[in-house]
This record gives structure tokens, sequence and C-alpha cells, in this order.
């Protein structure tokens, strides 16, 4: 297996940030940018989804990476749970939140794999 040298690398870094990218891009339609409270929410969230993925790498430690990848798993639940809020609200339609939430949800799948390489290889 080849050895990850920069978080930049890893596939589930890469797909969340596709997922905050398109949060961002969500978020800049004029009725979402309005709602301050529910738009910064879930661009935090996002954001400390990929965040959270290149801290743990940075960490130098598994069981330390492995704490940091459960906090972006939480941050991907916590952008599928907003996002349906912004439907109910109207700030998104059915299509935009099935491909933000498909994107989270392959995140998360990532996630879960990178940790169960992780925790074997203690």
């Amino acid at each position: 297996m080849t050895t990850i040298k920069n978080f930049e690398d890893l596939k589930a870094w890469q797909k969340a940030r596709e997922l905050a990218g398109y949060v961002y891009e969500l978020t800049r339609t004029d009725k979402f940018s309005r709602d301050f409270g529910l738009r910064d929410q879930i661009q935090r969230a996002a954001s400390s989804t990929m965040h959270n993925i290149a801290e743990g790498f940075e960490s130098g430690s598994d069981p330390e990476f492995v704490r940091f990848l459960k906090m972006a798993r939480r941050s991907a639940g916590e952008v599928q749970s907003q996002l349906y809020l912004a439907l109910d609200v109207s700030y998104v339609i059915e299509d935009e939140r099935l491909k933000a939430h498909a994107l989270a949800t392959e995140v998360k799948r990532l996630i879960n794999g990178m940790m169960t390489y992780l925790r074997k290889s203690d």
C-alpha cells in the first residue's frame, strides 16, 4: 500500500472539500445568505469536516487521527441534518439536498474506512 504523505492525497479529505464547496455554493443564494444563523452553521460544519481530517492526519498518531476522524464524521452528519432544515424553509430544493446529502454520505463512508484501517494497524 502506498504511504500517504499529505492530507490532500486522502480521498476523504478530497470529498470533504467537494462537500464544503457545494455547501458554500448553496448558501450563496439570496434567501439562504440572509439567514446568518443557518448559513454560518452549515458552512462551519462543512468546513469542519475537511479541516478535522487534515488536522487529524497532521497529528502524527493513529489514535489521535481516529479521534479527529470521528469529529469530521459528526460534522458531516450535522451538514446532513441542516440540509433538511434548509429544505423545509425552501432555501434549497430536493435535488440540491440530495446531492449534498450524498456527498456527506460518501465522506462518512470514506472516514469509516480510514478509521477501520487505522484501528487495525494498531
